[in-house]
């Protein structure tokens, strides 16, 4: 029977009161009292040299406060970036300046060159169309490979060229990488593009920035998955405030998918301008030009090789890669396409040697950065298509070939660095075989052919490591900040319970899971239990919510500020019942002495720790709150099998889903409904990739697709129902809770499956066709099969 609360249950989400009721308190929500409205003027050609910006006349326009430029920031440092890449040779990374305002340069279109501050959001908006520029237009540098050609256009005048780094992962591996594929009996070979992408959360992002020039204190209102990073990276790096003297807070956030981890120049101009006019500060991002100053995700193109031997064994891969950092470097942009990504090139598999190039360009395009997946889809989707491509070349069921390969044996060093700690890959196939109905696909296949439809099967096996750490690692390889967790559980004289933490919810449900962790270590009802977060002034340092992390690191330090308390209370207890604290069992919200009926109740100690008559100070202090900080000793590693089947009309390309099925391992679930929806959400954005979406630049670095009118998001009739199931996780062996992430696997493990049924769809119509860059629209489509 199911569980109705704690661990396991499929507990509603209680943060949906407020959201379905209009009473969520979004950053644009928050008004301050005399605040003015800033409006940024932004580059509208994608490289040129600033000659001249003219504010006089639009400084005198109605309600203009001010108009910053460059000039107004000699003191600031540049937007920073929190991780740094060495390259194959031991370099570091070319690293360019990041100015709040364009300097000298603009590097892109959207590059914010002014900020005109004006009583309205209006005035701004009409003094800023009233600046006059001077901009000399240079070549745009937009094609990556030509972007590191010798002579190239430099985007960054003081840079040696536009190659950020040229990094590998295994470089001692390389010659035997080389030699497994002169001695391979098949080399399968395959070069594709993982398109760029634009976020496109629901709520755009606002900054709001206040200034108390009594106590000297900032506030900075943001839409931000992590604001204690914020305050770090802004007030140390880049105005110089101190910590204790900048706040910031990230109310209801609606939806970040990674685009909104990144400290971004708004966020450090709304704090500064607060204190140069010594009024609230106020910037809300219209949709257009979220579009070319949101960080874009992915665009990487891929050239892969596998090696097999006689017996369809994987010996090796080799993979080299151009990945795209648009004008400057994002918060955490150089990762990505590295230890996010070439650490997942082995798979599910147990290939004994991987080798991973990759050389990061700099482009006159907007900086990329994480997006739900962050590296492993990039990783999932190269591997899993020339796994793909490799079983019909030499004329091999796609799940066989796999199942051959699958690693069996945990923990599993893997070539690439990780160890995965458990799993069970044979297991998640089966199930999926199951679930999906495999056996019953050539029957539907006919039913589609009967209707003038190519009906196609895609197979995807993935492994996604998330829950990135341990900081120690994590510090070695080039990340400037710790990638721990943080708790602080306070427990109130009445019986309450609140628990601040570090992690950020935008979507998660972390109001509803977190308590319901608690509630199984306590007893109490989940209605007892509060979460706190979002507020640098009353929550401890953490590290915010990004890469499938909130349970798998910031709940074990929950449960370990948890088990503090319940520690202390079991001493409170044992004085209360006269017994020893190693014989007090908590259960169902009541302290009992083992072995015996005496008992006193979960209120009766928590008041007890606030009234201490009944046991001396001088072993128990009085109150009840605990912090813990959790670092862990390694990555969470969620796998999956997908299985999509599709169907494509001949006469026009178009392709439609008909029926996606997923097998996940989660390791233990806390709340099955919640992680359904994570999953059909993760699928949904996977599907509008691999289908739909596509951010195209011209040659003169102009976004082609700059609006929802030619930027296709997925809607409700793309998607098909989904069938999810999680039920076969084997838990996590380093963490309390045995919990793996959750929030990316969809979108890391549907993009492959979906383009391998649509190759497969074609391929039994007779046509060709290896391989269709996504997104599969029908003229890609169309053309594919009439090339």
């Amino acid at each position: 029977m199911p569980k109705d609360s704690g661990i396991g249950a499929s507990t509603k989400r209680r943060e949906d009161i407020r959201f379905l009721t209009g009473d969520g308190n979004y950053t644009d929500d928050i008004n301050l009292r005399g605040q003015a409205h800033v409006v940024f003027l932004r580059s509208d050609v994608a490289h040129g040299r600033i000659n001249n910006i003219g504010t006089e006349a639009a400084a005198a326009m109605p309600g203009v406060l001010k108009i910053f430029t460059a000039a107004d920031f000699e003191a600031a440092g540049g937007i920073p970036c929190g991780w740094q890449v060495t390259d194959r040779h031991g370099e570091p990374m070319q690293e360019p300046k990041h100015p709040i305002l364009a300097e000298g340069k603009v590097r892109h279109v959207g590059d914010p060159i002014a900020a005109v501050v004006a009583e309205t959001a209006d005035q701004a908006r009409d003094a800023a169309e009233a600046i006059e520029l001077d901009i000399e237009e240079l070549p745009a540098v937009i094609d990556m490979k030509k972007a590191v050609e010798d002579g190239a256009t430099k985007v960054h005048d003081d840079l040696t060229s536009n190659l950020c780094y040229d990094w590998s992962l295994v470089e001692e591996n390389k010659e035997a990488v080389e030699q497994a594929f002169k001695d391979a009996a098949h080399v399968t070979t395959l070069e594709l593009v993982n398109n760029r992408l634009v976020p496109n959360a629901m709520e755009p992002r606002v900054a709001v920035g206040d200034y108390n020039r009594a106590s000297g204190d900032h506030t900075l209102y943001t839409t931000s998955q992590n604001p204690h990073v914020i305050r770090l990276l802004m007030g140390a790096f880049v105005l110089g405030i101190p910590e204790h003297k900048l706040r910031v807070v990230a109310p209801d956030v609606g939806g970040g998918f990674g685009s909104k981890i990144y400290h971004y120049a708004e966020e450090a101009f709304c704090t500064f301008a607060a204190k140069a006019l010594n009024r609230p500060v106020k910037w809300t991002c219209t949709r257009s030009e979220a579009f070319l100053s949101d960080a874009h995700a992915r665009d990487h193109q891929t050239k892969i090789e596998l090696a097999l031997d006689a017996d369809n064994n994987f010996t090796a891969v080799r993979t080299m890669t151009y990945a795209n950092m648009g004008a400057y470097l994002s918060t955490f942009a150089p990762s990505i396409p590295t230890w996010l990504h070439g650490t997942l090139m082995a798979g599910n598999y147990k290939t004994p040697l991987v080798y991973v190039n990759v050389k990061a360009v700099f482009t006159n395009t907007v900086p990329v950065d994480a997006y739900r997946g962050a590296g492993r889809p990039e990783a999932t989707y190269q591997l899993e298509r020339v796994i793909d491509k490799a079983a019909r070349e030499l004329g091999l069921d796609p799940i066989a070939l796999r199942r051959q390969n699958f690693i069996t044996e945990f923990p599993y060093q893997t070539p690439v660095a990780v160890e995965y700690d458990s799993g069970d890959f044979h297991r998640l196939m089966d199930k999926l075989e199951a679930s999906a109905d495999l056996g019953g696909f050539a029957a539907r296949r006919a039913e589609s052919e009967k209707k003038g439809k190519l009906r196609g099967l895609g197979i995807n096996c993935f492994i996604e490591a998330c829950g990135i750490a341990p900081s120690n690692l994590v510090g070695q390889l080039g990340a400037r900040a710790g990638l721990y967790e943080s708790a602080t559980v306070r427990v109130n004289a009445t019986g309450g319970l609140v628990v601040m933490t570090g992690s950020h919810s935008h979507g998660q449900g972390h109001e509803t899971v977190f308590p319901q962790v608690i509630a199984e270590m306590t007893g109490l009802s989940e209605d007892m239990i509060e979460i706190v977060h979002g507020d640098t002034a009353n929550t401890p340092m953490g590290m915010g919510t990004y890469g499938s992390r909130s349970i798998a690191v910031g709940g074990p330090a929950m449960v370990r500020a948890a088990e503090k308390i319940i520690a202390k209370m079991k001493k409170i207890a044992g004085h209360l019942l006269e017994a020893s604290d190693d014989d007090i069992d908590l259960k169902d919200g009541a302290f009992s002495v083992a072995g015996t009926d005496k008992s006193v109740a979960w209120g009766d100690v928590t008041l007890a720790a606030y009234v201490p008559h009944n046991y001396p100070l001088e072993d128990i202090e009085p109150g009840l709150e605990e912090t813990a900080f959790y670092d862990p000793a390694n990555f969470t590693y969620p796998a999956g099998a997908y299985a999509c089947e599709v169907e494509v009309d001949p006469d026009t390309g178009e392709v439609t889903i008909a029926k996606f099925t997923t097998a996940d391992d989660f390791g233990n679930v806390i709340n099955p409904m919640i992680v359904e929806g994570q999953v059909h959400g993760g699928l949904t954005q996977g599907i509008g990739q691999a289908m739909l979406e596509n951010a195209a630049y011209d040659e003169d670095g102009q976004l082609r697709s700059a609006s929802y009118m030619d930027y296709a998001m997925p809607r409700a009739k793309d998607v098909p129902m989904f069938t999810v199931d999680h039920t076969n996780g084997t838990p996590c062996t380093h963490n309390p809770l045995g919990v793996k992430g959750c929030g990316e696997a969809g979108a890391i493990g549907s993009t492959p499956t979906v383009v391998n049924a649509v190759v497969d769809a074609l391929q039994s119509g007779g046509h060709k066709v290896d391989h269709v860059d996504m997104p599969v629209t029908p003229s890609r489509v169309w053309e594919a099969m009439n090339r």
